[in-house]
């Protein structure tokens, strides 16, 4: 699809709470979603397997049942509204791709309704609340951009946030704009010693992808505290605070922690060549010193 001419776009980005009921939680996205189209934006994302709760909390094979194949009953869904809205969505599901093979995953659908792909979520986590390694098996798709209607973007997903080389090599193929769908947040014992500075960390190291690849970030969280049924516990608040970060790692809007939100937030795709020209840290990487890369550690 060709391009439009502007090059300022709207990122719409979806911040809502969770039900335990999947319809409930596909219909509000989908009114959410139209309403960010209303007020303007050209490419919405979701948050993170934004269908349900977050289930990664225990080992529970009845939690398998959540999945869905792409193409599929909710990427259909979202291509007919993303054709209807003449929007780009990036839609954050659960994938069953074979029986005992599933994935995370999002799907990248332009804005006449076509699918242009998927990406697989490529780092998977482990840790307490977070067994995602039962469910998740990781991604074999490799770092993706899209020529969308617009703009050139890539998308990670969550636990990918944390790596610079996943941003890196998703810049390197013209990404203007990398998206994370994410599910983050605390465990409620915690937050009283750490809570600050786990989220600092979290969009610190974001906004220095930004800066890194002179791109746009686009991180959208969910909110509410989630407490299983079945799992009990403390079970995991979730921080909210979706944000967009300009090309010098700048926010450029945020949502709150605790309140369901649609951020539509503009941004300036000439800014990325200009802040690679000013800023040419892709011109100057020594890539013949970077062979170690490739190793898991140098001893």
């Amino acid at each position: 699809m060709k391009r439009l001419a502007s090059s300022v776009v709207n990122l719409g980005l979806i911040q809502t709470d969770v039900s335990v009921n999947v319809e409930t939680n596909l219909k509000k996205t989908v009114s959410l979603i139209e309403r960010a189209a209303k007020s303007g934006a050209n490419i919405i994302c979701t948050q993170e397997l934004f269908r349900s709760q977050y289930f990664c909390q225990s080992e529970d094979h009845a939690n398998f049942k959540l999945a869905e194949p792409i193409p599929g009953p909710s990427a259909d869904t979202f291509r007919k509204l993303a054709k209807k809205l003449k929007v780009v969505i990036i839609a954050s599901l659960f994938e069953k791709r074979a029986s005992g093979v599933y994935h995370n995953t999002a799907a990248i659908i332009d804005a006449d309704g076509s699918l242009l792909g998927i990406y697989r979520k490529m780092h998977i986590p482990d840790d307490p609340l977070f067994y995602e390694k039962f469910y998740f098996t990781p991604g074999d798709l490799g770092f993706k951009t899209w020529e969308t209607r617009y703009g050139k973007i890539g998308v990670l997903i969550c636990w990918d946030q944390w790596y610079p080389e996943a941003a890196r090599l998703t810049a390197m193929q013209g990404a203007e704009i990398l998206f994370y769908p994410t599910a983050i947040g605390w465990h409620p014992s915690e937050k009283k010693e750490y809570g600050e500075r786990q989220h600092g960390a979290w969009e610190t190291i974001q906004r220095s992808h930004a800066v890194a690849n002179g791109c746009f970030v686009a991180s959208v969280n969910r909110i509410g505290h989630e407490v299983i049924k079945g799992v009990g516990g403390d079970g995991i608040e979730f921080w909210g605070q979706s944000f967009v970060a300009g090309t010098s790692g700048e926010i450029l809007a945020k949502a709150s922690s605790n309140e369901e939100e649609i951020l539509i937030v503009p941004v300036d795709l000439a800014k990325v060549d200009t802040t690679r020209t000013h800023w040419p840290f892709l011109r100057d990487r020594r890539i013949d010193a970077y062979g170690n890369l490739t190793k898991r550690f140098v001893d």
